[in-house]
């Protein structure tokens, strides 16, 4: 995931303990995680219309139904938008 400058990974718990740093620094009570970045960028690309395709291949899973399994529920913004767009196609029909 991250690199030294020595090329060797650097170790899980020494990129925990500087999230947990960082977060602490900005005023974040909350308790995030790696895996709970990498699910927050996924949602937004998916709000922000990008393909599964793309997101797969950004993921790194070797199949889509993987990505849809795990990131396809729809958010809130989704939700209201796609109800926004078939509202304005049936005011189109009348």
């Amino acid at each position: 995931m991250f690199a030294r400058e020595d090329g060797y990974p650097t170790l899980r718990k020494l990129v925990d303990i500087r999230l947990i740093r960082l977060l602490n620094k900005a005023g974040i009570g909350k308790k995030i995680t790696l895996h709970g970045f990498r699910h927050t960028h996924t949602s937004l690309l998916i709000e922000a219309g990008v393909g599964v395709k793309e997101i797969q291949l950004r993921l790194g899973h070797s199949d889509y139904k993987t990505t849809m399994n795990i990131y396809a529920h729809m958010t809130k913004n989704m939700e209201e938008n796609a109800a926004e767009k078939f509202s304005q196609l049936m005011r189109g029909l009348l």
